[in-house]
């Protein structure tokens, strides 16, 4: 039975990771280089070497509803996208409620972790630490989580880039970038094509002289809202949804989903316009660089070439003279330096890690790695799933295959993945959102059961089915099941529309009632689904109908035809 858990790591990861150990009644032992909880989330005025850090006006790109604790819903008075501090001020709540300090060692760094001299039989692992006092200490652990996360030291490929020696103006990685201060009145170019580089040209355009977006292949661009204004993910990522998408042919998707970004801003018009279609990499989650690159502000460039002096080339042959400076958003090296060198076995350095979360080498599976993975949904809810099927595995509840069947999966799946993205790292890292939270949640025992749910609970059955894959569903049955879920799914969208009910507002006038009957013909079944939803949901969905009615062309037709409209 295992006892003692180190966790390495007091951030989002590493808190829920401690509150999992308790739920199963062990010991958890955290350790923290620096001197507070929040980890990436918690800003620094001053970056911090090998540890992640963020800039200022950083605002997150899922919704609280979707990115919350599964347990532990956030205050209904947050906004739906909160910046860093509100989401920092989230995980204190959350460490306060659980009384999860007690367990935190902090100013206290990993040095290394090893497999002890027995470890094919005990499966336990030497931790060497280093105190506040500059002490060094070392542990003996059950089990290790690994929660450290891979934001900590920046990949800034400058030696690719020739003339760069002699370049008058500063490099740096969005890693040191904390605020436009520095570069007022300036010419600056961002390099990349990541949420981090949109974020930063779009900020960095407002002050500066001229920015410029330097990118290799483009992204497809979406905003945080979706129709009627409620946040995307919670209209996206739905179960539903996810069944039409494995059913329907990836190319009608992928078309679909052009059509309709295209319709908000020509992407080729704004020189965004990628290769690779919507469904096959991550979209840019920003929601006013369309508006920079309309207003001049932002200039789109293709991918940087090399430096000339005070100016810089880009591929297409064009030179911009002047640059005060470049700001590379050019991601990470996940890297653990203080993990065995064995377990980074890939052939590019890269962990190998039966479904992300377990290497296939450990004779004892006793030492998991949180969040190292890249999915289109919220991280937090992954991690906490993470760490439950984590928890089960090392105290014997779940158990893994074969290292030869563990290693067949992950070929498999990265195979899978470099359909659509060639790069066999990143490709490694890739998940499918519901389809990968439903397989741990199926390994813990804690999968919602949709035919039961069916029979038993109508009302929470179409919640489930149809509306967003909010954290809850996964604490309704089995090991660590909530008595608080089913409300908390019921109640969603009113913790959604609280942060707007700030003023009233007056009833929209009455709309012509002519078309009704035709409309409830027409709609029929969308209205008995929406019978048993909540009054939000029924509105919502109602509302929807309404629009689609009122612009159809059927409608316009009559409508014209018999002045109903």
């Amino acid at each position: 039975m295992v006892a003692r858990v180190a966790v390495i790591g007091a951030g989002s990861s590493g808190l829920v990771c401690i509150k999992v150990c308790v739920d199963e009644g062990l010991q958890p032992v955290c350790f923290e280089s620096s001197d507070d909880i929040g980890g990436l989330w918690r800003f620094k005025e001053t970056p911090e070497p090998e540890r992640a850090n963020i800039y200022r006006s950083l605002v997150v790109n899922t919704s609280k509803e979707m990115m919350c604790f599964s347990d532990y819903p956030m205050p209904p008075n947050y906004p739906n996208y909160m910046h860093n501090s509100q989401l920092l001020q989230y995980y204190r709540l959350y460490a306060e409620h659980f009384d999860l300090l007690r367990h935190i060692h902090f100013k206290t760094t990993v040095r290394s972790v090893t497999q002890r001299a027995d470890f094919s039989e005990s499966g336990q692992w030497d931790v060497v630490t280093v105190n506040r006092d500059g002490e060094e200490e070392r542990h003996v652990f059950d089990a290790v989580l690994v929660c450290s996360g891979h934001y900590t030291h920046p990949a800034l490929p400058l030696t690719d880039f020739p003339g760069y020696q002699t370049f008058s103006g500063h490099c740096l990685h969005s890693w040191e970038y904390k605020d436009a201060d520095a570069c007022r009145g300036k010419r600056v170019v961002v390099v990349g094509i990541g949420n981090s580089a949109g974020d930063i040209a779009v900020e960095l355009s407002r002050f500066t002289e001229k920015t410029f977006l330097s990118t290799r292949q483009g992204a497809w661009v979406i905003g945080r809202m979706a129709s009627n204004g409620f946040p995307l993910d919670m209209t996206a990522i739905t179960r539903f949804n996810n069944i039409l998408m494995q059913r329907l042919p990836k190319s009608l998707t992928n078309w679909a989903a052009e059509r309709s970004l295209n319709k908000q801003f020509n992407h080729r018009l704004y020189g965004l316009q990628p290769r690779h279609r919507p469904f096959d990499k991550w979209p840019l989650i920003n929601d006013d660089l369309p508006g920079r690159i309309l207003q001049g502000a932002l200039v789109m460039k293709p991918n940087l070439r090399g430096f000339r002096g005070s100016g810089v080339e880009f591929e297409d042959g064009s030179v911009e003279e002047n640059i005060d400076s470049v700001v590379f958003c050019t991601g990470y090296k996940g890297t653990f330096p203080f993990l065995p060198a064995a377990l980074t076995n890939g052939p590019n350095g890269e962990f190998t890690l039966y479904k992300r979360v377990f290497p296939p080498s450990l004779s004892k599976p006793t030492l998991a790695i949180m969040g190292l993975l890249q999915a289109r949904g919220p991280i937090m809810p992954i991690v906490e799933m993470q760490a439950r099927w984590a928890v089960r595995v090392f105290t014997g509840f779940c158990r893994l295959p074969t290292e030869e069947k563990m290693l067949e999966v992950f070929e498999s799946d990265r195979k899978s993945n470099m359909k659509s993205c060639p790069c066999p790292r990143q490709a490694a890292l890739e998940v499918d959102y519901i389809s990968y939270l439903d397989f741990m949640a199926e390994k813990v025992g804690v999968r919602p059961n949709l035919l039961t749910l069916l029979l038993t609970d109508p009302v929470l059955w179409i919640k489930v089915l149809f509306g967003p894959v909010t954290p809850y569903q996964f604490r309704l049955t089995g090991p660590g099941r909530w008595t608080g879920s089913r409300q908390a799914i019921l109640t969603q969208w009113d913790r959604v529309v609280q942060p707007f009910t700030t003023r009233a507002v007056p009833e929209p006038d009455s709309r012509p009632t002519s078309l009704y009957p035709l409309w409830l013909l027409l709609f029929g079944g969308t209205v008995v689904v929406a019978g048993f939803l909540s009054l939000q949901d029924g509105d919502q969905i109602l509302g929807q109908c309404r629009t689609l009615l009122r612009d159809s062309w059927f409608t316009k037709i009559t409508g014209a035809t018999f002045g109903l409209v």
